[in-house]
């Protein structure tokens, strides 16, 4: 009689729990889990959790299924691992899913489904939703090497590897840059906007006070990774020495054109190819033929007009 009152005790404290779960029928199979969402790093271990909360069946079937990019596959079938978990995965008490070494392609959602034929309710599924974050690495960061003052410039800093996406900030000589220099009384002689997401630091006008050492961060919640530090020099603009080369210019040149002129006027350009006298042949009337004789000069009359 105890062994029956304990095992009316067991029904009755099962059936008051499953009340209080949303969802769930006395005399069915019914699912839950300890955590729906979780979140692991690369390379650590996982546990999917999917209990069993009440069923009338001994040995119910256990399937689990792995969805991504809207693809079904098997990970938990015929009692054995399938696809890529295979060798890093195992069932873990009854139902649950524990996953050694995640990678960041585990990051999916997970279907735990079981049959209980014995049950009033024989089937019933819960779905996990996995997410592998990923560390950063190393971005890569541009700094330009000279500015001068009063020009604008664009700092850029890129990673690709991190998941969640990483956020940006930028260091100049080691202090942390705002993401508006107006904000912050200490740059009030910068002009310049940092924009966390995409990593670019854009300045309208730099100044002098903007030389130094820049470097970048990006960071998430599985950590951060900072690229090298580049200078970025900002010089003043010589307007005296600029405008004084342009005036030596344009007097070299004006000293070459005169030179030019002088040397053509003097007939130094002119290119004398005879040494005497030139001739040319006279035109030729019809009927006439003149010959040159050796003597320059001395012509023969041929053969007489005809009129």
């Amino acid at each position: 009689m105890e062994g029956k009152e304990k095992e009316s005790q067991g029904i009755q404290e099962r059936a008051s729990k499953c009340q209080r779960e949303p969802g769930c029928l006395i005399g069915a199979v019914n699912l839950k889990s300890s955590n729906r969402t979780p979140v692991v790093q690369e390379f650590e271990s996982v546990e999917l959790s999917c209990i069993i909360t009440d069923s009338q069946t001994n040995d119910p079937r256990i399937e689990w299924k792995k969805i991504q990019d809207d693809q079904t596959t098997y990970v938990f079938f015929d009692s054995k691992i399938q696809g890529d978990l295979a060798g890093r995965a195992e069932l873990l008490g009854k139902t649950s899913l524990k996953i050694w070494n995640v990678t960041r392609r585990d990051s999916a959602l997970y279907r735990c489904e079981v049959v209980a034929r014995n049950d009033r309710k024989e089937i019933d599924e819960i779905v996990i939703e996995l997410t592998v974050q990923v560390k950063p690495v190393t971005p890569v960061c541009r700094v330009p090497k000279a500015v001068p003052v009063g020009k604008s410039a664009t700092l850029n800093c890129q990673e690709s590897e991190g998941s969640p996406r990483p956020h940006y900030s930028w260091y100049r000589n080691n202090v942390p840059l705002p993401t508006d220099s107006r904000a912050n009384p200490r740059f009030r002689n910068s002009s310049f906007l940092l924009n966390s997401e995409t990593g670019n630091l854009v300045f309208s006008a730099v100044h002098k006070e903007d030389s130094g050492q820049y470097y970048c961060i990006a960071s998430n919640d599985a950590g951060s990774a900072r690229c090298e530090e580049q200078e970025m020099e900002v010089y003043d603009l010589n307007i005296g020495g600029i405008i004084g080369g342009v005036l030596v210019v344009l007097a070299v040149l004006a000293l070459i054109t005169v030179g030019i002129c002088c040397a053509y006027r003097r007939g130094y350009f002119i290119n004398n190819k005879q040494d005497g006298e030139s001739y040319k042949n006279p035109g030729k009337p019809d009927g006439v033929n003149y010959i040159r004789t050796d003597d320059e000069g001395d012509f023969r009359h041929k053969s007489s007009f005809v009129i």
